[in-house]
């Protein structure tokens, strides 16, 4: 089932006994880290607050959900968003090659996999910001000389000492005269670029705004065509030259939203492969089908991210129904 085998292995690593309990000094939370350290152009759309380095390849990674958040939600009145915990993932990873690391700011990076899985109480809301510590371990670290240009990042999420999540990512790095190349054609493009359809209604997606729904109907059952807001201070919030992963993630998710006909539908845990870049100037369909639910009852969608007629991502989303 989805991330189940992952997530014991994962939880193996990060459950301590007091003893061996990690970190040399208490996390901070006072102020964020500066942010281009995790790639933001807005000091909002930091969450992140403090890097330890604990041992050889072992971090604890300070970080604080808001209250409310304009994009991340809370979704439901009682529970924070599971995309809040995988920006906060995103951005700890980035932390991590740069501070732990060295990895130049002037590096793009490429996600290969992405995994997440948080337990409901993980996501209560409380009426404050919630502080949350990330442990994490680097894995099969790759270098180029001197320079690291690719790991494996695993993470457990605790909350109030209480590990609450698990995730991982792998990555890799390339300078920015590799990067020129790789892009070719598509280095300079920008996502008003893109054409704009008509999105499905906000509430079917358990959205407010228009401005957050991403996907738009088409003539065939189970596949909607992937759209943007080109300004959106989110999803958008510097300049790319392709359609971010976190995009494509938040994407997949309402297109399992709508799939299961259940718009505040919580994504527990999720699984993406990313195999290439989805670019602005043509349309990605997200292909959506339910598969069997989870021994935990969550029902699970599978999405696969098509442009050009190949698959560019695909991800599986075990979905606790509202």
């Amino acid at each position: 089932m989805v991330g189940m085998l992952l997530e014991e292995s994962v939880r193996g690593t990060f459950i301590t006994d007091g003893e061996s309990s990690p970190g040399g000094r208490p996390v901070d939370f006072q102020q964020t880290i500066p942010r281009n350290l995790v790639h933001r152009a807005a000091v909002s759309e930091v969450f992140v607050t403090d890097l330890n380095i604990v041992g050889e390849g072992q971090f604890e990674v300070g970080a604080q959900w808001p209250r409310r958040h304009g994009f991340f939600g809370p979704r439901t009145p009682g529970s924070h968003d599971p995309m809040l915990y995988a920006e906060t993932t995103r951005q700890a990873s980035l932390l991590i090659a740069h501070r732990a690391y060295g990895v130049s700011l002037g590096n793009a990076f490429i996600s290969d996999w992405k995994t997440s899985s948080i337990a409901p109480e993980g996501l209560v809301t409380e009426g404050r910001p919630i502080d949350v510590v990330l442990r994490a371990s680097a894995h099969d670290p790759v270098f180029r000389g001197k320079n690291l240009i690719g790991m494996r990042t695993e993470f457990g999420c605790f909350r109030d000492d209480e590990l609450v999540g698990t995730a991982s990512e792998t990555w890799r790095c390339v300078s920015p005269a590799v990067y020129r190349r790789l892009r070719g054609d598509h280095f300079a493009a920008t996502p008003f670029q893109a054409r704009a359809l008509p999105t499905v209604v906000p509430a079917l997606v358990g959205r407010d705004r228009g401005e957050d729904v991403l996907v738009a109907e088409t003539a065939v059952p189970g596949t909607w065509s992937l759209q943007f807001d080109p300004d959106h201070p989110v999803l958008f919030d510097h300049s790319v030259d392709h359609v971010p992963g976190m995009v494509l993630i938040e994407g997949a998710r309402q297109a399992a939203l709508l799939t299961l006909g259940d718009p505040y539908a919580l994504p527990l845990r999720s699984d993406f492969e990313f195999s290439a870049y989805v670019e602005f100037d043509s349309e990605c369909l997200l292909v959506a089908e339910e598969l069997e639910p989870d021994a935990d009852g969550c029902r699970v969608v599978r999405v696969v991210l098509e442009q050009k007629g190949r698959a560019a991502a695909t991800g599986i989303l075990a979905m606790r129904r509202s």
